[in-house]
């Protein structure tokens, strides 16, 4: 099954590691670094506008920015429907 993150980009559901909400993890130092540094070394793919960005999904390859918000990515992957791709 595949997980749909916006845009034209889908993703192996066996390749996600943590969708993280944005939002929560501003205060965050650790993870702000964290971010930044996988944007820094070309790890990161951005989908969408950049600075619209809700969500971070880590995966065995790399981190996608998504403007689609972490509850809606979480659904889709739990439900095996809705925006999950076979």
């Amino acid at each position: 099954m595949y997980l749909h993150l916006g845009g034209d980009v889908v993703i192996p559901l066996e390749e996600l590691v943590a969708i993280i909400d944005l939002e929560a993890v501003k205060s965050r130092e650790a993870t702000r670094e964290f971010l930044s540094f996988a944007a820094e070394e070309q790890a990161a793919v951005h989908i969408g506008k950049e600075a619209r960005e809700k969500s971070a999904i880590l995966t065995t390859h790399r981190i996608y920015f998504s403007p689609i918000s972490s509850a809606t990515l979480l659904k889709r992957a739990r439900s095996g429907g809705l925006g999950v791709r076979e």
